[in-house]
């Protein structure tokens, strides 16, 4: 599966919009990043950019380094994390998503290599 994959995979299983997505992917492929970085990135605004860090944050993906920076979490752990979340907004019971669960696997290389550059 390659990254436009899981993007896709990310919006239709945890209903995460494509921006979000994107920085979702971005951030735990690239190590941290500060929200012009981000912005830049996407070619998208700074205030889109600090909104959609903070929602995901608000997900459980992101944590905040300071007011404008941001880090991914683990991506085995921050798949199901969403994934849950989404089960608790939705009212829908929680069991395993093979789905869920392999985009975490497929993320965890990447979102090593870019921390121990």
């Amino acid at each position: 599966m390659d990254m436009s994959q899981i993007e896709l995979k990310l919006i239709s299983e945890i209903k995460l919009n494509s921006i979000q997505a994107k920085t979702f992917l971005l951030v735990t492929c690239y190590g941290k990043m500060n929200i012009p970085q981000i912005a830049e990135k996407l070619n998208i605004s700074k205030d889109l950019a600090l909104e959609t860090a903070k929602d995901l944050m608000n997900l459980g993906a992101f944590i905040d380094i300071s007011e404008t920076e941001f880090e991914a979490m683990h991506p085995r752990f921050t798949a199901v994390n969403m994934y849950r979340r989404l089960c608790e907004r939705e009212n829908i019971e929680f069991k395993r998503n093979k789905i869920v669960d392999s985009i975490g696997v497929l993320l965890e290389r990447p979102y090593e290599d870019a921390r121990t550059k």
